[in-house]
């Protein structure tokens, strides 16, 4: 099945086998790090949540049904960044030294800006980890917020910035 999608998308036999995700008979494979160096690789993911001024401001005023929004959304963060693995079917697990999340009200969206920044010495990136980080924070954001407005929106998610691994750094411009 995967190889007739890949066939129908212009690749063929010989391009699936040199993809590190698939198997030569199209098959999804997790890849085998065991070989690489372990080095110190950090990534940087970013999300933003847009909603109402008025839902912003109930928030910051800590005029909420649901207790701290943030602080709620900042843990949940944290807590999805250690479970990627178990999120993401070929994410290998990997010993996290740092994550911080970081949520911050603007005004011009109205909403938040949120920076999830993940540290590790491994064998393969965090940029995973990151991507996980913001994205339930901005999950959280809702859920404690949507009582307030059923409209808030979940926009941007990307990565930032990755340095560490064989691929080297990357800097989104």
């Amino acid at each position: 099945m995967t190889q007739e999608v890949f066939s129908n998308s212009s690749h063929n036999s010989q391009n699936i086998s040199q993809l590190s995700h698939l198997t030569p008979q199209g098959e999804a494979q997790m890849v085998d790090v065991s070989g690489k160096v372990a080095t110190v690789r950090e990534a940087v993911a970013t999300a933003k949540v847009r909603m109402l001024p008025e839902t912003l401001a109930a928030i910051e005023a800590g005029n909420t049904p649901k207790g701290d929004v943030v602080a709620t959304a900042r843990l949940a963060g944290i807590m999805a960044a250690k479970q990627t693995a178990n999120l993401i079917p070929l994410c290998h697990p990997l010993p996290l030294q740092k994550i911080t999340v970081d949520i911050t009200p603007d005004a011009q969206l109205p909403g938040y800006q949120i920076y999830a920044t993940v540290k590790t010495k491994a064998e393969t990136g965090v940029e995973m980890e990151a991507l996980t980080a913001v994205s339930v924070a901005a999950l959280t954001l809702y859920d404690m917020a949507k009582a307030l407005e059923k409209s808030i929106q979940i926009e941007s998610i990307s990565l930032v910035s990755k340095t560490g691994g064989k691929s080297g750094n990357y800097q989104q411009f």
